[in-house]
């Protein structure tokens, strides 16, 4: 058994048996649901992630905030995003906790500009976390960055789309948009599709913690008075007291 437990260690290998087996203190999520399904209780803190998803704006980022506004809050490293689809939102960033002054956002002009700029970032010490949305990569790639990422102690998350079967990252989760019936909060489905010492997951649901399903409230009885010309200002009818709206991150 000794022998078996030194080929472990030097090898990489796990057993599927115990999900937290030796496993160092993740990075908690915010969200208590989505720690119970990872290893070590939280994302981790270095490695190649894959978030699998085909629409933008489900909630992909939201569900990295907390722990990505911890990163920024405790150390004095860099958040780097790495061709992102869209220019992230600063309020919202900052509604979230993160603090803007760590967080960087490059646009290199080909793939192998991108995995050149991964490369370096994960292996730099620099960064406490690389968010990457790549067109394309390969497996080999791919194993390149997650030894780039344990070198440099950096959290490394891909954006790919959920027909990719197959990767040698360490954490694949698919995601998709999560109906919250009765409920004002957004949601997103998760499904843990690979992790660490541990099988693929159920599909569960994370809320979160907004109020962006409310209803839209109805207008419908603000009626106004028809101008008697031109000049005329339109004015309501009777005085209506208008709904005030909760502020919510975006």
């Amino acid at each position: 058994m000794g022998d078996l437990e030194s080929l472990m260690k030097k090898s990489g290998l796990w057993r599927a048996s115990s999900i937290d087996c030796e496993f160092r203190q993740g990075l908690p999520s915010g969200f208590p649901l989505l720690d119970n399904h990872l290893p070590g209780s939280g994302w981790p803190v270095d490695g190649v992630t894959e978030l699998l998803h085909d629409q933008y704006g489900i909630g992909e980022l939201r569900l990295l905030s907390p722990a990505l506004a911890r990163l920024s809050q405790e150390q004095s490293r860099r958040i780097l995003l790495v061709s992102p689809p869209f220019i992230p939102y600063p309020p919202a960033l900052q509604a979230c906790g993160v603090d803007l002054s760590t967080l960087l956002i490059v646009q290199p002009k080909s793939d192998q500009d991108i995995l050149w700029v991964l490369e370096q970032a994960l292996g730099s010490k620099s960064c406490s976390a690389v968010l990457a949305w790549p067109q394309t990569i390969l497996d080999k790639q791919i194993r390149r960055l997650q030894i780039a990422s344990k070198e440099g102690n950096t959290w490394n998350i891909l954006f790919r789309k959920t027909n990719v079967r197959s990767s040698p990252a360490e954490l694949r989760i698919h995601l998709s948009a999560g109906n919250a019936p009765l409920s004002f909060h957004s949601a997103i489905n998760v499904k843990i599709l690979k992790r660490r010492g541990g099988w693929e997951s159920t599909t569960f649901r994370v809320d979160f913690d907004d109020n962006l399903n409310q209803q839209t409230p109805d207008f419908s009885e603000l009626f106004v008075n028809p101008p008697v010309n031109n000049n005329e200002t339109k004015i309501l009818q009777r005085p209506v007291a208008l709904p005030s709206f909760p502020a919510t991150a975006g």
